[in-house]
Order: structure tokens, then sequence, then C-alpha cells
């Protein structure tokens, strides 16, 4: 099997990954998720100017490839960095509906302007009872004279706070937890009716709840009543997106633990002489690699199948989310107490490594599926 990248996917990846060094330091992120945008719009127009708000798209939209292998090249050098700007939920998520569901007008609308950096999406799908089951949804849409109107409340909305448009999956027709019957629609985000409450979760990434009270619709996105197996092919490609960025965090954890106990002294030793911790990193090496096999196994089969595999993702997902629980926790128990202060990288990178463990399906979860399929 070849592993081998393209002239063209080993220019995005070094792209990304000299931006990471440059211009995103540990520091740079600090002021960035304390600002009160969560976020640096300066960023987000050099994620356009540089292509990589294209890369999730075809050629046929307009994109530069839209391969799953192009997705995980930029999303491992962001979780290198814990980039925190909006990418998946505007650019992976709303866009990805858009191009998967809308019709060629829409596609036009919306497309070119996510691309340019030009306009900020969110896919609302989430819902208190929900859980992680993307068929669990209540949310009305109700037809008057043609046109839709919704009422109901969504949660934990990535970058619910600061989208211009929302994409919202509604019960068009049937009971809360039919399969059919789901239908999704395009939102103004500032319409009056819709009432927003934004706040950072415990990773830094922006997060909103967002309530709406019989709010017109700019219109349908797909195919009325039959929107699931849009929503599960998105999260789907989402859930890869986070794997790779589990992957990429868990190379820094590594990499600051080995640092660390090259440095910090004990007995008149650095830590790193003593056998039980280097028998710990060698485990939070082997899951790492481990979990990279994986992500790479899961790309190569969603690729190769029309950027679908369920199998292959849930495997992926279960997998990487133990490693990033043992590899988080190590790095925190081998730094100590100093690990999990605000001013030391290796605090927000667990952080951040234990949301992904339950962003789109927890572990229990995708190993469930996995043996369902």
């Amino acid at each position: 099997m070849d592993f081998s990248l393209s002239s063209e996917q080993k220019m995005i990846q070094d792209s990304v990954s000299r931006f990471i060094l440059n211009d995103y330091d540990f520091d740079t992120r600090r002021k960035i998720i304390t600002s009160a945008a969560g976020y640096s719009q300066k960023n987000w127009n050099t994620f356009a100017e540089l292509g990589w708000l294209m890369l999730p798209f075809t050629e046929e939209d307009g994109g530069l490839g839209g391969s799953m292998t192009d997705l995980m090249l930029v999303m491992e050098e962001f979780g290198k960095g814990m980039v925190v700007e909006p990418f998946i939920a505007t650019a992976v998520m709303a866009g990805g509906l858009v191009a998967l569901a809308g019709n060629q007008q829409q596609k036009d609308d919306y497309l070119p302007r996510i691309m340019a950096g030009e306009l900020q999406m969110a896919f609302a799908y989430a819902e208190p009872q929900s859980r992680y089951q993307l068929n669990n949804v209540t949310c009305r849409a109700n037809e008057t004279q043609g046109e839709f109107f919704l009422s109901g409340h969504k949660s934990v909305v990535l970058n619910g706070n600061h989208a211009d448009t929302l994409i919202v999956s509604a019960r068009s027709s049937g009971e809360n937890s039919d399969e059919q019957g789901i239908s999704l629609f395009l939102v103004d985000a500032n319409h009056p009716s819709v009432k927003r409450e934004g706040y950072a979760n415990v990773d830094g990434h922006q997060a909103a709840d967002i309530w709406f009270d019989n709010t017109p619709t700019l219109g349908l996105l797909g195919e009325q009543d039959n929107a699931l197996p849009a929503i599960n092919n998105i999260i789907d490609k989402a859930t890869l997106a986070i794997c790779a960025e589990a992957v990429g965090a868990m190379q820094i954890a590594h990499e600051r633990t080995l640092e660390y106990a090259k440095t910090r002294k004990q007995f008149g030793r650095t830590i790193g002489s003593f056998q039980a911790l280097q028998h710990r990193m060698v485990n939070m090496f082997i899951e790492h690699q481990q979990a990279k096999s994986i992500l790479l196994m899961a790309v190569l089969k969603m690729d190769s199948n029309n950027g679908s595999d369920a199998k292959a993702l849930s495997a992926a997902k279960s997998r990487i989310g133990q490693a990033a629980n043992l590899v988080g926790r190590e790095a925190i128990q081998i730094h100590g107490g100093i690990g999990m202060t605000d001013e030391l990288d290796v605090g927000h990178i667990f952080k951040r490594l234990t949301t992904i463990q339950y962003l789109f399906g927890s572990t229990d979860v995708h190993t469930k599926r996995f043996a369902s399929l």
C-alpha cells in the first residue's frame, strides 16, 4: 500500500507546519482564547489566503481536492498547535453539508464565501436529550404557506456564537427518534427570533446553545424528510478530522513530556533516568504510533470508498480515544502538579484530548457501533 504524499500534499503540510511553528506558539494561543471572540480573525484570513479553507472541497466545487488525506494532513498539524479557529465547524461540517446536499445555487451562494474566509457558519444538530443519536431530533420545522419555521433548542453548537448562517437539523415529520422525517434548513443566525448563548468549552473552543422561536428559514438544504444520511456522512468526516487532530496533539504531549523528564531533577537525578518513568514514556510513544496507524487505515479506506467507511472510522475513533486517554493522563502525571497550570501547554493538550474522546461519539459509543457493523 502506498503511503507517500503527493508534492501538493507535502506543500500543504509544510505550510501548516510552518504557520504553527512561526505564528501559533503557545503564548499566542493563550491570548487568542482569552480574547472576546475566542479566535483570531487575522488567522482565519490567513487560512483563506493560503488555500486551507478550500481543502475540504472538491475541484468541481471550486476547492483543492476534498480527500480525507488532505483533511488529515491539515488537522494533524492543527492538533500540534491546538488551533481554536472554527475550521471544522465552518469548512468541514457546515460547508461540507452545503457541498453534499445543496443545490447549485446554494453552492454558488455559500461555498465561495466560506473558501474566501468571508462567511462563518455552524451546524446545529445536537440537542440536550439526543446524546450521540443523530436521529433523536425534537426541534420542529412547521410549514406555513410553503415556508418553514423552526422552534426548538440546539446545544453545544460549535462556532454557534460567531456564525453568520446556521444549518439546522429539524423534524419536519414523524416522531422524535424516527430516522425519516429529518430535514436541514439554512437560517440567518442574526434573526431576532434566534437566541444564542455563547461560551468557551473546557478546551478553549467556542460553542453556543441556540433557541429558535418560530424562526423563518432561508431555505431547505437537500431532500425534505431524508437528511439523516447526509448528517451521518458529515459527522463521520468531522470525526475523522478530530481523530487526526488528536494524533497531532498526542505527538506534542509525548515530546513535551520527554523534554521535561530530561530537565526535572528529583533525588539528585533527572526523572528521565528512572526506569519506571522510561517505561511509561515508551507506552506513550507506542500509543501514539498505534493511533497514527489506525488513523491512516481509516483515511485510506474512506478515500477509497467515496469519503465514507463507518466501520473503519469507528475503529479509529475508539482506538484513538483510548490512546488519547492514556497519553493525556501520563503527560499530566509525569509533569506533576505543574502540568495542570494554565501557564504550561501540557494541561491545555490534556483538556483538548479529553474533549476529543467525547466529541462526535465517545470511545464506548464507537466501539459499540464498530461491533454492530
